[in-house]
């Protein structure tokens, strides 16, 4: 992004580190607001500065003994306030740093680095509506900063409130119309919504006005909307990109394998599977997905392995499912019964274990319990075409 605006620069802070960098420099603004004798102001300031340097270093405790003795000749400065609170937030004291930020702004109500900070610990709070609420008065002194703009964009999409959000990311963009962090943010909106085709629009603008340097989570959220569309060709396309960038990226290869299984091309998915379980071997989701492809592909034993590993961690509905359509394909019907049974008693509304049921009880010549197996599935009050299609095909 262009920073021209030498105000508005100062507040676009992606970490702390940026803020103590300014400070460092950008002092004297501050100073203005002191009500105090020349020699006194040089020595707040030379204090301040010692602070802010000792932050960058990390040192901590020798940063907040400085502030203090700050405070203690003069109460209401605003350096050190701001400056004991930026040490509660890297600390993560929340509370404590909202206690410096909101003591600041009882003197100084157009601080703005107080208000800043207020809101990043509310948002760490997950507090979203009262980090709005900062972030909103901030904007009062700076309304085009679009970093704080975009922020309160993400808090309104985190909210749930889609027009909001929305509107605020398009404030943004009636600024810097290639704002990436509002065209990202508008895409993880329209996405949280299902809005799958809009999301792409937002995304691949980013991609193709750099498509050589964009950054991997763009290429993976471009992929992950052709997932949820179905056009996995075109994923896969991205996610094969993104593995360029970094070959052991979990979403890039979670998101080719899971494509190459849309494409029906369990050997491909297989390949991407057992990567992701070299780099995450008890990752129980991938030892499912990985037995699901070694049943499709007829090799049983592999697929069995798999199934057990991941129960070996924990309960898996589809690794219990796999060994029942293991069982199925062995002419082992009883045993497969008893599986899907015990899913039944945990999903009573998958009409796809109630029709593995049937056809288990079909293959065993029992035609009445298939059928009553299907009703009570409809007794629970439950309409499914396939349930209502395999009692008629049976009973006629």
């Amino acid at each position: 992004m262009q920073h021209t605006d030498r105000r508005t620069n100062r507040t676009r802070m992606n970490n702390i580190d940026d803020e103590f960098d300014f400070l460092l420099g950008n002092t004297k603004e501050l100073e203005a607001d002191i009500s105090l004798p020349p020699d006194e102001i040089a020595e707040i300031s030379q204090l301040s500065r010692r602070g802010y340097q000792l932050l960058k270093e990390n040192r901590i405790l020798e940063a907040e003994k400085l502030f203090q003795k700050i405070l203690e000749k003069y109460p209401t400065n605003n350096y050190a306030l701001v400056g004991l609170g930026d040490i509660f937030r890297k600390k993560h004291k929340h509370r404590d740093a909202i206690k410096f930020y909101t003591t600041c702004l009882a003197y100084y109500p157009g601080n703005n680095y107080a208000y800043f900070g207020l809101a990043d610990c509310y948002k760490a709070m997950k507090q979203l509506p009262a980090a709005i609420e900062a972030w909103n008065s901030y904007l009062e002194h700076d309304p085009k900063n679009v970093t704080v703009i975009t922020r309160v964009a993400d808090a309104y999409r985190k909210l749930k409130d889609f027009q909001t959000s929305k509107a605020t990311y398009e404030r943004v963009l009636a600024i810097n119309d290639h704002n990436a962090y509002a065209l990202i943010g508008l895409g993880h909106l329209h996405f949280d919504f299902q809005e799958f085709e809009s999301a792409l629009v937002y995304w691949e603008k980013i991609y193709t006005e750099n498509p050589d340097s964009v950054d991997i989570r763009v290429l993976t959220s471009i992929g992950n909307c052709h997932r949820k569309l179905k056009t996995f060709t075109k994923g896969l396309t991205y996610f094969l990109q993104a593995l360029e960038k970094d070959p052991r990226n979990f979403f890039a290869l979670f998101g080719a394998a899971d494509c190459y299984r849309g494409m029906h091309n369990y050997e491909s998915s297989l390949v991407f599977w057992l990567k992701i379980l070299q780099v995450d071997p008890d990752n129980k989701v991938i030892l499912t997905r990985a037995g699901d492809a070694f049943r499709v592909l007829d090799q049983i034993d592999k697929a069995e392995e798999f199934y057990m590993k991941a129960l070996n961690i924990g309960f898996d509905y589809y690794a219990i499912l796999g060994l029942a359509l293991i069982h199925k394909s062995k002419g082992e019907y009883s045993d497969a019964i008893d599986k899907v049974q015990s899913l039944i008693k945990k999903d009573p509304r998958n009409h796809r274990l109630y029709i593995e049921t049937a056809n288990c009880y079909l293959e065993q010549g029992y035609k009445s319990k298939a059928v009553q197996i299907l009703k009570d599935y409809l007794n629970l009050g439950l309409h499914n075409i396939y349930v209502t299609t395999l009692i008629h095909k049976i009973e006629s």
